[in-house]
């Protein structure tokens, strides 16, 4: 009877009088003389946040009081509840887990704490479902996130024996997935992973390349297939991430030539079946030249065949073995050709003639830097051994056959080797257990007035004996930007062919948009610079295969 009353009085009378609703005046005097009591309002949030707390602490709690507490607040308004619990929850929340994070990370590892952060982060939002409003989500987990992870970021990717560093190298997958997913939650937390990951990355590759031992012995000998499949799996991972994959192809081909030349590829398959994998990421374009490099070794040996066919009286003597090298497909450089002694120069005539008389129109470079050489020499006392050279050691070496002593300018003048004269002497005079030569006077470094005699004293365990040349153990300055220039060179035609593709097709573009198009097309080998691509542009028109609109320059059409 009296909620009809009600109803039709605020149907009639509020609407004329401009009155406060009966409901609305109702929930008014509720908050003013129950909510914003004196005796009931710090009790009641007291009484809240003890609960809780008793939750968080273990304690089992009636959710249903807090639930009809909390709704009761939402319904007095978004204000209320946020004045007379949510603000107060958040603060008394945040020293909770300050307080909490403190102890855990001082007794535990890294793995354990994520662990628990990520239940703390999980009970919260379990808690805001059950009796908070939905709203208070967002802000409550923000809080975790700060107090548990943002302000212990460092210590824990740093943490000793359980950190980011230790949990790649012990292959900790969930940690690392809980770690991600955690700190993708805060600002700068995928940074610093990176950051970390990056270090890690570099360090251990410098190890990879500059540890004697791995450098003895690279290879992992007694891998199975499925084993080499899996790495390789793993190479093409990180291959996928790689921006500038023509500055790894022109590394690789570089190790591959080596490998392939001087015999070290542990399996041909192995080295195929990489090619396949790279050549379905990226192309036959790509693979072309690497395959190239196979295509010319199965060749070398049939036309060795050949060559020792026609030459039976051959088989007595010295022995030459070629690889003929297809210009363009390997990574050679343009070398001076040393003096090669007389037994292996007529045989390298004899190649020569043999050769070109069976490949009409064809002109043959030797790369002497390139080869190496078997020789069986006698020591002192009757020690034989047979060392593996490179071919300008082999030169060298084959002058102490006719002469006791030479002075450098000597060995200068009858080899005329190019710059790599000192690095071939320090590895036959001054590399521990490899000096196959003796200089005067002793340093540590080739001079030009040295002389050079046979070591008559040299001893080894092993019959044959593998002298390598002394290089720098990596990259020098000079090169890398020699290389980068190749690089940038080869990229030219690549980006101008990417230009005519587009513009034959679209027939006219403007400038912004081919760059665009340019850049995508191009992406799977590398990232175009928009400078360079300009410059190609301005290339092309010179050269008539574009022009500019006259009206507006910054539009192209393309000249058929």
């Amino acid at each position: 009877m009296i909620r009809d009353i009600l109803m039709y009085m605020d149907r009639t009378y509020i609407p004329s009088t401009q009155k406060t609703p009966v409901h609305e005046l109702g929930l008014n005097l509720w908050k003013e003389n129950v909510i914003y009591s004196s005796q009931i309002r710090t009790r009641l949030l007291n009484t809240l946040l003890e609960l809780v707390y008793s939750e968080r602490t273990g304690e089992v709690i009636d959710r249903g009081i807090l639930r009809n507490i909390t709704k009761m607040l939402m319904d007095l308004g978004p204000s209320v509840y946020g004045q007379e619990f949510e603000n107060h929850f958040l603060q008394v929340s945040a020293e909770f887990y300050r307080v909490e994070s403190q102890k855990f990370i001082e007794c535990c590892d890294c793995g354990d704490y994520l662990k628990k952060a990520e239940r703390r982060l999980n009970e919260e939002m379990e808690r805001v479902s059950h009796y908070l409003d939905s709203r208070t989500e967002k802000k409550i987990t923000n809080v975790v996130e700060k107090e548990m992870i943002e302000n212990h970021m460092l210590r824990l990717i740093h943490m000793e024996n359980s950190g980011l560093v230790h949990m790649l190298c012990d292959d900790k997958y969930e940690d690392l997935s809980r770690m991600y997913n955690l700190f993708r939650r805060v600002t700068d937390g995928l940074s610093k992973i990176r950051e970390v990951m990056t270090s890690h990355m570099r360090e251990s590759g410098k190890q990879l390349v500059t540890d004697p031992e791995r450098l003895k012995d690279p290879v992992e000998y007694g891998v199975s297939e499925d084993d080499v499949e899996v790495t390789l799996d793993k190479v093409m991972m990180l291959f996928r991430y790689l921006q500038e994959k023509d500055v790894f192809e022109k590394y690789y081909k570089q190790h591959l030539a080596k490998r392939l030349l001087s015999g070290k590829t542990v399996s041909d398959d192995a080295e195929r079946s990489l090619i396949v994998k790279l050549k379905t990421e990226c192309g036959y374009q790509f693979t072309s030249k690497l395959e190239g490099m196979f295509t010319d070794m199965k060749t070398s040996q049939d036309t060795m065949q050949g060559f020792y066919a026609c030459h039976p009286e051959l088989n007595d003597g010295p022995t030459l073995t070629v690889q003929v090298l297809t210009t363009g497909s390997w990574p050679t450089q343009s070398s001076v050709t040393c003096n090669l002694p007389a037994e292996m120069s007529t045989l390298c005539e004899k190649f020569r003639s043999f050769y070109l008389g069976t490949h009409t129109g064809r002109r043959l470079s030797w790369q002497t830097n390139m080869g190496t050489a078997d020789l069986k020499a006698t020591f002192g006392k009757g020690q034989k051994h047979e060392l593996n050279v490179s071919t300008y050691q082999m030169c060298v070496l084959m002058l102490f056959n006719n002469a006791d002593r030479l002075s450098y300018k000597e060995i200068e003048q009858a080899t005329e080797i190019p710059a790599n004269l000192k690095r071939c002497l320090q590895s036959l005079a001054l590399v521990k257990g490899r000096n196959v030569l003796r200089k005067e006077p002793m340093s540590k470094d080739i001079g030009e007035d040295d002389a050079f005699f046979v070591n008559d004293k040299f001893s080894s365990k092993l019959y044959k004996v593998k002298i390598g040349t002394v290089v720098a153990q990596k990259e020098s300055e000079p090169e890398k930007q020699e290389t980068r220039q190749r690089v940038e060179e080869d990229r030219k035609p690549q980006i101008e062919a990417a230009i005519v593709r587009i513009m034959k097709s679209r027939k006219q573009l403007d400038h912004n948009n081919l760059i665009a198009e340019v850049t995508k097309q191009l992406q799977s080998r590398f990232l175009a610079n928009p400078t360079e691509v300009k410059k190609r542009i301005e290339s092309l028109i010179e050269r008539d295969f574009l022009e500019r609109d006259d009206s507006d320059r910054r539009l192209y059409r393309y000249l058929a």
